[in-house]
């Protein structure tokens, strides 16, 4: 009798266990929502979406030194794969104290549900090998993303969901042309085909351009970034918190992936010019867009081009030390970024009166200790001392000089000098003047503890890793 030989073994699930952990919580989450009491919906579905987040950043940290090529080269586990998984789970964390009003009661279990799909879409992208493993992750991450852009209940979150979907729809559409001209430079799905320089030479630049400009979309480069201010604003302001770092820790494990391990040497720095340019325009066009908005979410989403474009400048050169510098550099905008949108979340009520700036003015005075939060996350977007903001830009300008990207480190430094204008502004306002708009005014102010330790967790982070700038050192990328 012939005996059934699985095509894949048991190593090759347990690279994906992280994923598999997060893929899977959704559906018990759904169903605790259809079995538990109506007043426990809300508690119970944030409670076992930390859960399953909290496990499968565990689960995630198992395989550390234990480096795999999974499912056929479809998926690499190891150290880098890990580093942008954690950064993931713990954007998608860090996002839930701000979920405790997402939607109406009935639809909380459901939202977080896509929330979970979305992070396990991130994660597949994080050690994604293949064309088709990239693209499955990247809809993946989307797809729940059009949808819970318009759980809130304004008009203007329909229009965002739907901007969103046209112009990401868009971007697929250049990414799923460039991978169709990278398969047929090589005849092969695999990243790691790329890496041999076998195909044509102009097959695989027209391909890898319009491959990029797709990931440019997702990481809201210039000029891709048109969409990302407006879709900030009206999307609910968890899911916009939960946007700024996942979406952006996916995109970027599978452009240092590509950058790193998957072009071919002698071709990679010529391809990858455009790349950087696009890193100069978005610290600058991030920065300069972020001086006139009066609504706090549109003027992060701009700080958030900018913090992005500070991240792929330290990709430049595609050094080793530039991909520890850039992850350092993410990890601390994933804390000082969330604890930013922790405070605007502190001072909404229903309607995220604290997206306003007017509602900042005289904080300092209203709120004391919410109004020091935010100065102190202010102070490290703009990478001043003693944040790991500042640590985290003096590093990258280090790598570029060392890289021989010099001009990149002049551009780092002329956006960095624009953004202490954009926050010294909002910083002022706190502290300068009495009046203005208080949200806690109009409703009596409700204890909010959850959201006290999110920002907490974020403050002391920032601190911490201003003097102990720590990044692991087997990170590199493989696509094999």
């Amino acid at each position: 009798m012939p005996t059934l030989i699985a095509p894949f073994g048991n190593a090759d699930w347990l690279a994906l266990a992280p994923v598999l952990v997060v893929a899977v919580a959704p559906l018990v989450v759904l169903l605790a929502d259809l079995l538990v009491p109506r007043a426990l919906r809300r508690t119970s579905a944030l409670a076992l979406t930390a859960l399953a987040l909290i496990v499968a950043g565990i689960v995630s940290l198992q395989g550390w030194g234990h480096p795999f090529s999974a499912f056929g080269g479809g998926f690499q586990a190891g150290g880098f794969t890990i580093v942008f998984q954690e950064v993931a789970l713990l954007g998608a964390l860090l996002s839930l104290p701000l979920a405790g009003r997402l939607g109406r009661d009935d639809q909380t279990g459901g939202g977080l549900a896509l929330l979970l799909w979305s992070t396990c879409g991130a994660l597949l992208m994080a050690g994604a090998s293949n064309l088709l493993t990239i693209f499955l992750g990247l809809e993946l991450l989307s797809l729940a993303l059009y949808c819970l852009c318009a759980l809130a209940a304004a008009p203007s979150a329909r229009e965002a969901a739907l901007k969103y979907l046209i112009l990401s729809s868009t971007a697929s559409g250049f990414m799923l042309y460039g991978m169709a001209l990278l398969f047929g430079a090589t005849g092969s799905a695999q990243l790691a085909a790329l890496a041999t320089g076998s195909g044509s030479h102009v097959l695989l630049a027209l391909g890898s351009g319009l491959f990029l400009v797709g990931f440019a979309f997702k990481l809201s480069l210039v000029p891709f970034h048109v969409w990302t201010p407006d879709v900030y604003e009206g999307a609910p302001l968890p899911i916009t918190a939960f946007m700024s770092v996942v979406t952006k820790a996916g995109a970027l494990a599978v452009l240092a992936r590509f950058a790193y391990a998957a072009l071919p040497q002698a071709d990679a720095q010529a391809l990858l010019i455009p790349i950087w340019v696009i890193a100069a325009l978005s610290m600058i066009g991030g920065n300069v867009g972020a001086l006139a908005q009066t609504d706090m979410k549109r003027l992060l989403a701009y700080s958030g081009i900018a913090q992005v474009g500070y991240v792929v400048a330290a990709l430049a050169g595609t050094t080793p030390l530039g991909l520890r510098y850039a992850m350092f550099y993410l990890v601390a905008y994933a804390f000082m970024n969330l604890g930013a949108f922790g405070i605007v979340g502190l001072l909404s009520r229903d309607h995220e009166e604290g997206s306003r700036l007017t509602a900042y003015a005289g904080l300092g005075h209203r709120r004391p200790f919410a109004a020091a939060a935010m100065t102190f996350f202010l102070l490290a977007l703009a990478g001043l001392p003693p944040t790991a903001g500042f640590t985290g830009k003096l590093l990258i300008l280090a790598s570029s000089v060392d890289a021989g990207y010099g001009w990149l480190a002049g551009v780092l430094i002329a956006g960095t000098a624009i953004s202490i204008y954009v926050y010294a502004k909002i910083i002022y306002a706190m502290y300068a003047r009495r009046t203005g708009t208080a949200p806690e005014a109009q409703a009596a102010r409700r204890p909010e503890p959850l959201r006290w330790l999110g920002v907490g967790i974020c403050a002391v982070a920032v601190f911490v890793m201003a003097f102990y700038p720590l990044a692991p050192s087997d990170v590199l990328p493989q696509v094999k």
